[in-house]
């Protein structure tokens, strides 16, 4: 067993507060109020000479519950709100041609989605400690997330009412952290829509003690991190003070199961892949929301990494065939898969049940997809599609050194 130091980062992320967004969110909706903002801030931080990491923090009323410890997500709803922000995220970088997967290099922006629960008239009280303290979920509300987050190189808003609201209740609560003016700036925002508040839902799926999910990850993507974000929003997560864990397994595909993809020359490393995961899932699931990779422990085929004060653990594992620990390891609860991934779900559950053993809930997210963004054509929507998929990046790396 070997221990890996963490690697922290030479500069500390920029932040974005965006509030809530429209409602009904349609990709149309989002697109007139987030557009702007955004691509003010990616094409701000596009740098020639190195790569920029950008925390986009969307706050806005997407938890349930009467107290922290029985507070439940509205999960559908949340992972349609991040596949359409991810979609506009990287629809945005195409036109401005700015990389967006991880450690890209120059003239990249990592971008990385948060959601925090808030209403902007919303009290929030400290627990006995006098600390603002984390729910049950991976979702922080806007008190706990202020409060605990890391210094920001900049925090970005946009520049209308709504914005300056958001920008005031996130300074109240992080007065543990000194912003100069240079440091708070306002950016154009978007087309301001009456919003309608959410009424009742029964979208409430069951937390899970352990969740899971697969891929290559490699060159993460928005693709990859609407996955990985998808799956963390299902684990319950014990109080801090109850000994108890939960588990994230990512299984990550192998040597074996990467022979035949396209570009292979340009593949990461598993370590890397499992680096770059870990890191992302540290800005998910860290009070402090990092963007750095954890301490880990390396056992055999696997990397592990234990989060948010010793509540969640995570097991990165290299799999070497399609079901991974899915069909070794009984205590499983969940798996989220894509479209793409529908088969293999069925698959592993299949093999599950030849065991003897309960099937996993499957959940499955939505695609990004532009399709709805304008009336475009459907081979520009393949086009995009194509755009932020691993093989293309690894294509365009093979052709970029073959130029230099």
């Amino acid at each position: 067993m070997a221990t890996t130091a963490n690697h922290s980062s030479t500069k500390a992320p920029a932040l974005l507060l965006l509030p809530a967004p429209p409602r009904p969110s349609s990709l149309v909706a989002l697109d007139a109020a987030y557009r702007a903002p955004l691509t003010a801030v990616l094409t701000k931080l596009k740098n020639p000479t190195k790569s920029a990491t950008l925390v986009i923090v969307v706050a806005c009323p997407i938890l349930d519950g009467p107290s922290p410890r029985a507070k439940s997500v509205r999960w559908t709803e949340a992972q349609s709100l991040l596949a359409a922000l991810y979609t506009l995220v990287s629809s945005i970088c195409a036109s401005e041609a700015i990389d967006v997967d991880i450690s890209a290099g120059p003239e990249s922006v990592d971008s990385r989605i948060v959601l925090v629960d808030h209403e902007p008239e919303r009290k929030y009280w400290p627990g006995p400690n006098g600390d603002y303290e984390p729910n049950r979920t991976a979702i922080l509300d806007l008190a706990t997330f202020a409060s605990n987050a890391q210094p920001w190189d900049s925090v970005f808003h946009p520049s209308n009412e709504e914005g300056y609201k958001l920008l005031s209740d996130f300074l109240q609560f992080a007065e543990k952290q000194k912003y100069t003016f240079q440091q708070l700036i306002a950016v154009e925002g978007g087309i301001t829509m009456v919003t309608e508040t959410s009424g009742t839902t029964t979208d409430q799926p069951k937390l899970a003690g352990t969740t899971c999910l697969g891929g290559t990850f490699d060159h993460l993507h928005p693709g990859h991190k609407l996955l990985l974000h998808a799956t963390v929003l299902l684990l319950d997560i014990p109080k801090e003070d109850s000994g108890n864990t939960c588990t994230l397994i990512v299984g990550i595909s192998g040597d074996e199961l990467l022979v035949n993809k396209k570009y292979a020359e340009e593949l990461q490393s598993w370590d890397e892949r499992a680096q770059n995961v870990l890191s992302f899932l540290c800005t998910l699931l860290e009070l402090k929301t990092t963007t750095t990779v954890p301490l880990t422990v390396s056992e055999p085929d696997e990397l592990v990494a234990t989060l948010r004060n010793g509540t969640v653990r995570v097991r990165c594992v290299n799999i070497h065939d399609p079901f991974g620990p899915t069909i070794t390891e009984e205590n499983m609860d969940v798996i989220v898969v894509s479209a793409e991934t529908r088969g293999g779900g069925k698959a592993i559950n299949d093999r599950r049940t030849e065991k003897g053993w309960h099937p996993l809930e499957v959940y499955e997210i939505d695609v990004l997809d532009a399709r709805g963004m304008d009336e475009g054509s459907e081979a520009k929507a393949e086009d995009f599609s194509a755009k932020i998929s691993s093989t293309t990046i690894r294509e365009q790396r093979a052709a970029a050194k073959r130029e230099t």
